[in-house]
């Protein structure tokens, strides 16, 4: 075992994927950033994002988090933890978490 920080790499055969700290859900939450990809586990999902009500939760952590996944490109494929597959871009429109007027808040 081995804990993971922000910029580590984790190879699998082929596949280089870098770790990006996303705290919120938890404060030890991360996402995995590919070439084209990111798998969010808890923090962002189709539509809606991670719940910050849980101990040790934070919403401030979870906004900020989410500023750093709206940063990657539209294109990128969002792999969340729970639920469908979608994209950076489609979720800056569709996900009332994730859009423009949330973020300036």
């Amino acid at each position: 075992d081995a804990l993971l920080k922000d910029g580590d790499t984790i190879k699998f055969g082929s596949l280089t994927l870098k770790v990006m700290h996303t705290p919120g859900h938890s404060p030890g939450s991360i996402s995995l950033l590919g070439e084209k990809e990111v798998f969010t586990g808890d923090t962002l999902f189709a539509g809606s994002i991670g719940r910050t009500d849980f101990p040790r939760g934070s919403e401030k952590e979870m906004k900020n988090s989410l500023k750093k996944l709206a940063s990657l490109p539209d294109h990128f494929k969002v792999y969340p933890g729970h639920g469908p597959s979608t994209t950076i871009g489609e979720e800056k429109k569709q996900n009332p978490f994730l859009n423009r007027n949330w973020q300036t808040l």
